[in-house]
């Protein structure tokens, strides 16, 4: 898996950050950081909450 930012459409609520801290951080500039670009499968279920947490679904799985 693949985990990609749109960061034109984040807005930095962190709700990626809550549903999987694994793989997402908020910077103290308040950007969403990718800590894990390509997750292993064990993250697939908290990956997908996240993605679909996304107010402006800025987040995007690639398998």
């Amino acid at each position: 898996m693949k985990v990609k930012i749109d960061l034109d459409l984040c807005e930095s609520n962190q709700l990626c950050v809550a549903a999987c801290p694994d793989v997402f951080k908020m910077s103290d500039d308040d950007e969403l950081i990718i800590l894990i670009e390509e997750p292993g499968e064990e993250l697939k279920y908290d990956l997908e909450a996240a993605a679909n947490v996304c107010p402006r679904l800025a987040i995007s799985i690639e398998e």
